[in-house]
């Protein structure tokens, strides 16, 4: 049975630190996994992505060189460290697992190539 437990989320100030946690079971280390966000009336959006037979991170541009997608310490866990957070961070962040079909580093960003979701962890940044 797939199972997700997703944690971290809260309040930042701007420019501060969160770290978000998803722990899955029901699949295997090989599973790749992601992070989306959505505010209301938008579009999901891919924030990162991993894929664990290759070790390929890849990142919305809008994230690159401040959040870091990485796996826990206990098994099937996935975290994201989001550093330098801005405003427009803020937004309801989903885990997802199970890469449905093509080539990851084209499509891992599309939430329909995703077969599995968390509940959400709100994520809010204010100044």
């Amino acid at each position: 049975q797939v199972q997700f437990l997703e944690s971290g989320g809260g309040s930042a100030e701007t420019g501060g630190s969160l770290m978000l946690t998803c722990a899955v079971t029901g699949f295997t280390d090989s599973t790749e996994m992601a992070w989306f966000r959505q505010v209301p009336g938008k579009e999901r959006e891919g924030v990162a992505g991993f894929h664990p037979r290759s070790g390929r991170r890849d990142y919305a541009d809008s994230v690159k060189g401040r959040f870091t997608i990485s796996l826990g310490s206990a098994r099937n866990t996935l975290n994201l460290q989001m550093n330098n957070l801005k405003s427009e961070d803020t937004a309801m962040y989903y885990c997802a697992a199970y890469y449905k079909t093509g080539i990851f580093a084209f499509s891992w960003y599309e939430p329909g190539q995703w077969k599995y979701w968390g509940q959400g962890t709100q994520v809010t940044v204010s100044s």
